[in-house]
């Protein structure tokens, strides 16, 4: 656990700050207040066009692959950042469709409770229910927390975390959510990629698996 700390303080710390931020936003603002200041950036082609393809990053799909990408790479931490994903996504579904079933999108209060017209981005289809929290967020903490945890290189665990940040905040520049939305899945991504790290990374019950695939099937085959 020290050793974890210590690779990762720097990182996480980074992480909590930006989190703090958007926290004094969502408890000191109101939600349509908040959304509106940042609908004022739409409308920038590069900034549009930048968000609207980051935010595959957290889409289910492109998961998939990124997935499969890591299995091969080294099957046990594909198995780590699966598992993490997996239960992280089964949470945002959870929380969407059994508690937070009524909470609706900002396109949807805006159009038919405001009476005002978000800037959107052209060529985004926009969702009006189960807003909270965002599964785009918590996929893609999910995925790149798991890889912030795993990398040696401090510059590669920044570069994971302004990932998911931006992919995160890509659903708030495209009015698929609220900032509260985000903020909630980046927590439970990091959370579940946490409690896997211990089982899969923390514990050296799972080093003969820490090989490509193909190398660990081999070792399979030949047991």
């Amino acid at each position: 656990m020290k050793l974890f700390l210590k690779n990762n303080l720097a990182v996480i710390g980074t992480y909590f700050i930006i989190l703090g931020i958007a926290l004094a936003f969502i408890f000191s603002l109101d939600k349509k207040v908040i959304h509106l200041y940042f609908n004022q950036y739409v409308g920038h082609a590069a900034t549009d066009n930048f968000f609207k393809y980051i935010t595959y990053l957290g889409d289910g799909t492109v998961a998939v692959f990124l997935l499969l990408g890591l299995l091969i790479y080294n099957f046990r931490l594909g198995i780590y950042a699966t598992a993490s994903f997996l239960t992280a996504s089964l949470v945002s579904i959870a929380l969407k469709h059994l508690f937070f079933d009524d909470e609706n999108r900002p396109t949807f209060i805006f159009d038919f409770y405001e009476h005002y017209k978000l800037k959107l981005v052209d060529g985004v289809h926009t969702y009006i229910h189960n807003s909270f929290p965002s599964g785009h967020s918590t996929q893609a903490f999910a995925i790149f927390m798991c890889l912030i945890f795993t990398s040696s290189k401090q510059y590669y665990k920044f570069l994971f975390l302004a990932l998911a940040v931006l992919t995160a905040y890509s659903r708030v520049h495209l009015s698929q959510h609220w900032l509260a939305d985000v903020s909630a899945g980046s927590v439970v991504g990091f959370v579940c990629s946490l409690i896997y790290y211990a089982v899969f990374i923390g514990n050296s019950k799972f080093d003969k698996l820490n090989k490509p695939i193909f190398l660990f099937l081999r070792y399979w085959r030949s047991r």
